[in-house]
Order: structure tokens, then C-alpha cells, then sequence
């Protein structure tokens, strides 16, 4: 079977109503795979959520970075995937798809769960890397660090871990942000303790604006020019901002905090982000699509600006 044949893909609508890819430099990509959720189903159903509530930004010019990704960005839709297979097939096929975009494009993925990212970050280390881990930027609820899913060996709850493991990313330049879920100290300290750093929710609270700064500063001290990847869990949001999603849990980051993270990290030498859990049935006056759509608009911005400071 091709991957032309597998059934789902709800291949309806392109992000910002931007053509289709060929040859712009940046693509986005969906990957609609949620078959190893632990609580709700749907984030498969988040791309096209995500693609519709960013149509709400028109000609797409961010105030900060006064450029829009338009004249530079194409969709080349929803990844084709073995949805029905084992957990290892579906990763292949995405990792494959995934490797043959980033190797043209500067690419977004706007999930399905988070196990999708493990792959991610194996096309991306393959072709980035040049031998060394990448840097990892990671907004999260969930420390996703756990050795096992509930006695199953992988899921969306394991993909840091796994890519630890494998060397994809460095322990070091990982960046975890927005943190806060129950769990056992040996998963939750994970990366903190071997020699990552950890900025929980609770740290954040009540901070916004210049009582970031440190929070920047840091992290561009730590991650310096290293290759870094970019995963945001719509979860990091509290569910107040973000209720259209699998695994909510309280006490989150806001809106405006995250896109002040967006904005100030915008110098790091990015190689691609990804989007996800977006499950939009849960979603109430699409408040979690919009705020994925407004993430994902954000960061192309600053890659666009940043390109055209370069001279690329």
C-alpha cells in the first residue's frame, strides 16, 4: 500500500489560505495522528481547526515583526499515515514524510499527539545535526518523560524520554516551560537532572512582560547557536485559554505568555516547531485553535524576519 491510499486526511483548507507548497522556503504540515492518547481522542482533527482559525488573520502582517509569512509560506496539507498500524509504522511513515519536507523546507507540523514529535526529531536531528544532539525548546503541561504509557512502551507521554535516549536531543540545551502536572519526581526532575533546566508554571506565575527577561535570557544563554527544535503543547496554556484539548490540566501558562516567549526567542537558530494536542471537539468558540493558529503565525513571523535581517 502507497501512502496515497491510507484513508485519513481532512485535506480541506490551507494555513493563512496560503497556496500550496512547491518551492516557498517555509511549509506546514499536517500530521493528524492521535492513536496513542491516554485520555480524550481528537487531536487528529487539529490541523484543519488550527488551518480554519488562522484564516481570522488576513494578510497575515505581525505587529512586532511587521512582515507576514504569506509570500513565503505553502501547505503542503495532511501527511498521509497508516492510522490503524502499530504505533513503530505510523513513526516511520511520518519520520520519512517528515525528512523529505525539512530537507526543502523550514517546516511547521501542526499535530495529533505528541508521540508525533520523537519522529519529528529524528528527521530533524538526521538532517541538522551534523553529528551533535539538537537544542529543544519544549512547552508542555506534561514533563512527557515517563519511561512507559501505563505499562505500554511508548505514547505521547514518552517522547522526551525517548529522545534523550537516543541521543537526539542534548539534556543540556533541553527547555522545558510551562510544567505542572502530578506526577513522580524521577519523570517530572527528568530533565533537570542531567543538566537541563526546567521552568514550571508555578515559577511563571504572576510574571509577564519585563518579568520575563530573566526567563529569556536564560534561555538564550543556555541554548547559545545550537540547532534547536521547537514543540509546543497547546496544554501548556491553562484550560481557560486553551480548553479543546486531550489531557487539560490547571494552573497554565496564559496566552500573552507565550507569545512573549515566541516573540524574545526569536533570534535562536531555529530548524522547525511543531504544534499539537489541539483536539478541537473539546474546543468552545474555537479558543484553542485560535491560539495554536496565533503560535504557529507568530514563530513563521520571526523566522521570516529573521531570514530577511540575514539577507536570505
Amino acid at each position: 500500500m502507497t501512502t496515497g491510499q491510507f484513508a485519513f486526511a481532512s485535506n480541506t483548507n490551507r494555513f493563512l489560505a496560503c497556496p500550496p507548497l512547491s518551492d516557498q522556503p517555509f511549509a506546514i504540515v499536517g500530521v493528524p495522528y492521535d492513536g496513542v492518547v491516554t485520555n480524550r481522542p481528537g487531536a487528529r482533527f487539529g490541523p484543519q481547526a488550527v488551518r480554519a482559525a488562522s484564516l481570522m488573520l488576513c494578510d497575515g502582517i505581525h505587529p512586532v515583526f511587521d512582515v507576514s509569512p504569506l509570500d513565503h509560506l505553502g501547505d503542503a496539507l495532511d501527511m498521509r499515515l497508516p492510522n490503524a498500524s502499530p504505533l513503530p509504522d505510523v513513526r516511520r511513515a511520518i519520520e520519512a514524510q517528515a525528512a523529505a519536507l525539512m530537507a526543502k523546507h523550514h517546516c511547521v507540523f501542526l499535530g495529533g499527539d505528541h508521540s508525533i514529535t520523537l519522529s519529528l526529531l529524528r528527521a530533524a536531528k538526521s538532517l541538522y545535526g551534523s553529528g551533535e544532539p539538537l537544542a529543544c525548546v519544549h512547552f508542555d503541561a506534561h514533563c512527557d518523560t515517563w519511561s512507559d504509557h501505563f505499562g505500554e512502551p511508548s505514547g505521547h507521554g514518552t517522547w522526551t524520554y525517548e529522545a534523550l535516549q537516543e541521543g537526539l536531543i542534548s539534556a543540556e540545551h533541553t527547555v522545558q516551560i510551562g510544567i505542572r502536572s502530578s506526577g513522580e519526581r524521577a519523570a517530572r526532575e527528568y530533565v533537570s537532572d542531567r543538566g537541563g533546566q526546567i521552568f514550571t508554571a508555578r515559577s511563571l506565575r504572576g510574571l509577564d512582560g519585563s518579568g520575563l527577561a530573566p526567563v529569556f535570557a536564560a534561555i538564550r544563554e543556555r541554548i547559545g547557536h545550537r540547532p534547536v527544535y521547537l514543540t509546543l503543547d497547546i496544554d501548556v496554556l491553562d484550560p481557560a485559554f486553551a480548553p479543546g484539548t486531550g489531557t487539560p490540566e490547571p494552573g497554565g501558562l496564559t496566552s500573552s505568555q507565550v507569545l512573549s516567549c515566541l516573540e524574545e526567542l526569536a533570534g535562536l537558530n531555529w530548524v522547525g516547531m511543531d504544534c499539537v494536542e489541539v483536539a478541537p471537539a473539546y474546543d468552545h468558540a474555537e479558543l484553542t485553535g485560535h491560539a495554536a493558529a496565533t503560535f504557529v503565525w507568530t514563530y513563521l513571523c520571526a523566522q521570516v524576519f529573521r531570514r530577511q535581517r540575514q539577507g536570505v
